[in-house]
């Protein structure tokens, strides 16, 4: 049994963080009684601190009466995923995000508490560790991961903040598609890119896409396709 919601971004242009997501969000916490959410802020994008950034999730959900709390101040960090009514993976950068977890021995227990059911919510990097590996990120290897190997929470791998090519770019660099058409050079594993937006909301085997936009599904040999609301990812495996 899982119960997630596997987010492109925390903030959207012209919005607040988790603002695009917070009416979904609190709807999921009523409907479940949560009242108490265990933050995992191992991702630091631009580098900020664990406190600070264990703040800023704080500042937007203690006001509905959810009580938030670091996973970094706890001493047994292992049993506190085990034992939380929600957890929230936030995004930043993932090299760094899964090195931290596979160090701290949190990724297998991550996991596990995901498919007893516990409430999940990841965006971006976050939402990069719900698939079968992180290959797919668009982060820079700032440090080396003991392996690549996330919580295979989905069958596939999440490409978060999924860009179209521009046209009339003069831009050189490889393509967000062109990166992901590499990835399947080496690996046979589905890949959905999930823009900004947009996330798959998983309910036991259902995992539907909601949001803005729709999302691209690329497959080995295969040409990309474009799927809308309601597309049901669970039939990719």
């Amino acid at each position: 049994m899982r119960n997630m919601i596997v987010a492109s971004t925390s903030t959207i242009h012209g919005s607040g963080y988790l603002q695009y997501l917070l009416e979904d969000l609190l709807a999921v916490f009523k409907e479940e009684n949560i009242t108490d959410l265990l933050f995992i802020p191992f991702a630091r994008p631009g580098g900020i601190s664990h406190d600070d950034y264990t703040q800023k999730v704080h500042h937007i959900l203690q006001p509905h009466g959810i009580n938030v709390t670091g996973i970094h101040t706890l001493e047994n960090k292992e049993d506190a995923l085990l034992k939380a009514s929600a957890i929230f993976t936030g995004g930043g950068n993932t090299f760094q995000l899964v090195k931290t977890l596979h160090d701290l021995g949190l990724m297998t227990p991550l996991r596990k508490a995901i498919f007893n059911g516990t409430f999940y919510l990841g965006t971006s990097a976050g939402s990069n560790i719900c698939g079968l590996n992180m290959r797919t990120t668009n982060d820079m290897p700032i440090v080396q991961p003991a392996t690549f190997k996330t919580t295979g929470a989905l069958g596939y791998n999440i490409n978060p903040h999924y860009l179209d090519p521009i046209a009339g770019s003069t831009h050189m660099g490889e393509t967000r598609e062109q990166r992901i058409k590499e990835f399947h050079f080496y690996n046979a594993i589905p890949v959905v890119g999930l823009r900004e937006g947009s996330y798959i909301r998983v309910k036991n085997e259902q995992e539907i896409l909601h949001g803005l936009h729709t999302a691209r599904i690329f497959l080995k040999d295969q040409a990309p396709f474009e799927v809308k609301n309601g597309y049901n990812f669970a039939q990719l495996v």
